[in-house]
């Protein structure tokens, strides 16, 4: 049962941290992607450094701004899910905008001639760009998924890893690898394995449909 309620909470708060993500990482990459504006490549520049960006210095962050001495620590978020849900969102945002802005770049390029060619006007154009991206918006959710949820330093220092609190895959399997529990490791090694090539398999399915 603990085994059990470790997979769940790992799926609550990488899920929950991708969702966020997406929300915020495919409006932003189509934005970058279609419209044209000042400082355009210094945002895109942003998003590429950012995408960079160890993810043990994220987790430094978020822990300063949630620690008790911290901007936020009045919230209390620091060593529990919705702190490390903060923590992997933030990780999660610049892999989902940079990959959605690379393809709409490219379908960008095609779709504008044959749409406006077609009579369509600016609406109309934008439109077909963000429809013939669905199947790119889904690629970099599932890509965004398999980073966060394979993250253990990060989570762990933000988490504090509390058994049937914050406790995850990951840092379960840091902890009992430390402890020489090679067995019960491995074991949740392969269940993360599992957990992460069933979520991608269903993503998958939803985007060849």
């Amino acid at each position: 049962m603990e085994i059990l309620g470790i997979v769940i909470l790992s799926l609550v708060v990488s899920g929950s941290a991708t969702v966020i993500a997406g929300l915020i990482g495919v409006p932003a990459g189509a934005f970058i992607a279609i419209k044209e504006f000042r400082f355009k490549r210094l945002i895109i520049g942003f998003v590429n450094t950012w995408l960079a960006f160890p993810a043990v210095v994220i987790g430094l962050l978020v822990y300063i701004f949630l620690s008790r001495g911290g901007p936020m620590g009045i919230l209390g978020f620091l060593y529990t899910p919705y702190a490390m849900i903060i923590a992997q969102s933030i990780l999660a945002v610049p892999i989902i905008t940079a990959l959605t802005l690379s393809a709409l770049k490219n379908i960008a390029k095609d779709t504008k001639d044959i749409a406006y060619s077609l009579g369509a006007n600016r609406q109309q154009m934008i439109f077909t760009i963000l429809h013939e991206g669905r199947f790119a918006f889904l690629t970099a959710i599932i890509t965004g998924f398999s980073r966060v949820i394979g993250e253990t330093g990060m989570t762990f220092m933000v988490g504090g890893n509390i058994k049937g609190a914050t406790r995850v895959l990951t840092t379960s399997i840091a902890l009992e690898t430390m402890k020489g529990n090679f067995e019960i490791g491995i074991a949740l090694g392969v269940a993360l394995i599992f957990v992460a090539l069933i979520i991608n398999f269903i993503l998958q399915m939803l985007q060849g449909k």
